[in-house]
């Protein structure tokens, strides 16, 4: 029998900048409790102060400027990343129980959960074979050495499950300071730019990319269940 859709969760928006190791502590006694079933599932959205974090296969090597901003080792899956004020971070506490479990369906659900907000401004999203996360094509720009055209990373995805309940998500790049992100290599993907959607041009503010998000997860939860069924 296909998984059948579960309620929406309950959505918080923290105002200012949420400390990183109190988000992970409130996210693992969340998660806690959606086990035990003591609390429905949650999207919290927070902006952070400047820092990086190291997820569980993250090389050294890409730290490029260890002294530049605090750096938090984390066992969410994915390498380094930055976080920073003009970035939605998206913490996804979401039971897989009942979402069908199904890791590459799930991480599939929050870049279609993206793209989908992303559509709202205009802005195309697209997968990367390979790559997790969000990216967006930029033929203006000089194409790299191998003529392809050059692509910007706009959103980065990483989460953690345990036992079939998730924490962490993805953070999609509002209007951050995108030279913060050259004190690591983003991800371990060198090679590659990063961008924001007012750096597409597009002067979107967070409540804007809250009510996108709002509105396309629905959506990207529900084709990921059709998705399942199909199978």
């Amino acid at each position: 029998m296909p998984p059948v859709m579960p309620p929406e969760p309950e959505w918080v928006v923290s105002p200012g900048l949420t400390p990183y190791r109190e988000a992970e502590a409130a996210m693992a006694e969340r998660a806690a409790l959606i086990r035990a079933g003591r609390a429905p599932e949650q999207v919290w959205l927070v902006e952070h102060p400047p820092l990086y974090t190291a997820g569980a296969s993250a090389d050294r090597a890409d730290l490029l400027a260890p002294d530049r901003f605090p750096v938090f080792e984390t066992r969410r899956g994915g390498q380094f990343t930055y976080h920073g004020p003009g970035q939605r971070v998206v913490y996804a506490m979401l039971d897989l129980d009942r979402r069908g479990r199904d890791v590459r369906r799930f991480v599939w659900a929050l870049e279609a959960w993206i793209i989908r907000a992303l559509d709202r401004f205009g802005v195309r999203g697209e997968r990367r074979a390979g790559r997790v996360g969000v990216w967006v094509a930029r033929p203006e720009r000089p194409p790299g050495p191998d003529g392809a055209v050059h692509e910007a990373k706009i959103a980065a995805v990483g989460v953690k499950l345990s036992r079939w309940v998730s924490t962490h998500g993805f953070a999609i790049n509002v209007d951050p300071d995108l030279s913060h992100f050259e004190g690591i290599v983003p991800c371990g993907l060198a090679g590659h730019g990063v961008t924001s959607l007012v750096d597409l041009g597009i002067p979107a503010t967070m409540p804007d990319v809250d009510l996108a998000l709002a509105e396309a997860f629905p959506e990207a939860f529900a084709a990921a269940v059709d998705g399942a069924a199909g199978r």
